[in-house]
């Protein structure tokens, strides 16, 4: 799904828009045990209740596509009878109305999210009239030609709220209040089918994790039998040892600030576009090679993609060093400039001594201090 499409489906979590038939939950104690589980129509639900739980699905499409927002398709074995992306299906199909199914999905949850926490697992039915987008891209209400039924699951940890004063009108005092358990927003969760091409498509999911850090590894293994990719920052750093060892001696100023340059070039001419900038074994091979990679070093770049990213992985560009500063670091001194404006620093010798240049204008601060 593209950012178009993830917002077409978030609009739709509108207190006055919303279509949700029917909402699913159960609540888990921090010793993985149900304490409660509930499915009911969402229609019945008091107007205070449908807003905060519209709030919490809104959350779980929010995030950076590629960080925290994540697209995975199913591997071939979990379609088959008795395969993830399968139970889904079976689950969807459902709506909502089969106890054991559901109960089989907590079960599955519970088994993968590892969490000292208590958390409340909850799940939507949705069925959306998607509207035709005539030629001049405006959407036609009136002439809908599929619906797009789905599910959303959540994962939102339970806690304490903090203890505070509160005021008590009867007493006229200000007293303890009392604790009570607050849901969260959620840590995880996912939409199945995914909406790509603004079509149902059972083949794919979309996942969010609130920290881009953790994904949960576990969980999405457990519950949607799909292989994550590498968290955005471990792709950051998985990019800087695969072209250190690649260019080796190799690897020097004007190299890396021709990578950089190329990055930012990819990353603009894509702004636009709904659809993150990603990049495969290949399009790295590229890059790496207009910047100066000799063709012997091909070789050892494919050892290190390998080794470092996966041969058939992908990294998006907005996870690569450069997207919001060229930083040049040494141990005592770090310089920092706009990432379309490396051309401010060049590297030449003087007296002997390799230098970095920065021409100085007339607008001059040290410490906040003008200089004259």
């Amino acid at each position: 799904m593209n950012k178009k499409e993830i917002s077409e489906i978030r609009k739709l979590l509108n207190p006055v828009h919303q279509t949700i038939s029917r909402i699913a939950g159960c609540y888990v104690s921090a010793q993985k045990e149900k304490i409660v589980s509930f499915a009911r129509s969402f229609g019945l639900l008091e107007e205070e209740e449908i807003y905060k739980y519209l709030d919490l699905f809104r959350k779980g499409l929010s995030g950076t596509l590629g960080k925290n927002l994540i697209n995975m398709e199913f591997p071939d074995e979990q379609e088959t009878e008795g395969g993830r992306e399968e139970f889904l299906y079976r689950l969807n199909l459902s709506r909502l109305e089969d106890e054991d199914l559901l109960e089989e999905f907590y079960d599955k949850v519970i088994e993968g999210y590892l969490t000292s926490e208590s958390y409340l697992i909850l799940l939507i039915a949705n069925d959306y009239d998607v509207p035709k987008v005539g030629s001049d891209q405006i959407e036609q209400f009136d002439a809908s030609e599929q619906v797009y039924s789905y599910l959303q699951a959540l994962i939102c940890p339970v806690d304490l709220a903090k203890p505070a004063l509160s005021y008590d009108k009867e007493q006229q005092s200000f007293r303890s209040r009392i604790r009570d358990w607050v849901v969260g927003m959620p840590a995880a969760g996912f939409l199945f089918p995914a909406f790509n091409e603004r079509m149902s498509d059972i083949h794919a999911v979309l996942y969010y994790s609130k920290n881009a850090e953790d994904l949960h590894f576990d969980l999405t293994e457990r519950v949607l039998g799909c292989q994550l990719p590498l968290p955005a920052p471990l792709q950051k750093e998985a990019f800087t040892a695969l072209v250190e060892e690649t260019l080796g001696e190799n690897c020097d100023f004007e190299t890396v600030k021709a990578i950089h340059d190329t990055l930012r070039d990819k990353r603009e001419e894509a702004k636009d576009d709904p659809e993150p900038v990603t990049l495969d074994q290949h399009d790295v091979r590229i890059i790496l090679s207009e910047a100066g990679m000799k063709e012997d070093a091909i070789p050892a770049f494919e050892a290190a993609y390998e080794e470092n990213v996966g041969q058939d992985s992908l990294l998006h560009a907005s996870n690569l060093p450069g997207t919001r500063k060229f930083e040049v670091h040494t141990p005592d001194v770090t310089i920092t400039v706009s990432p379309d404006r490396t051309d401010l620093i060049e590297e030449k010798m003087i007296d002997g001594r390799r230098c970095l240049v920065i021409p100085i204008t007339d607008e001059v601060t040290v410490n906040g201090i003008r200089l004259h």
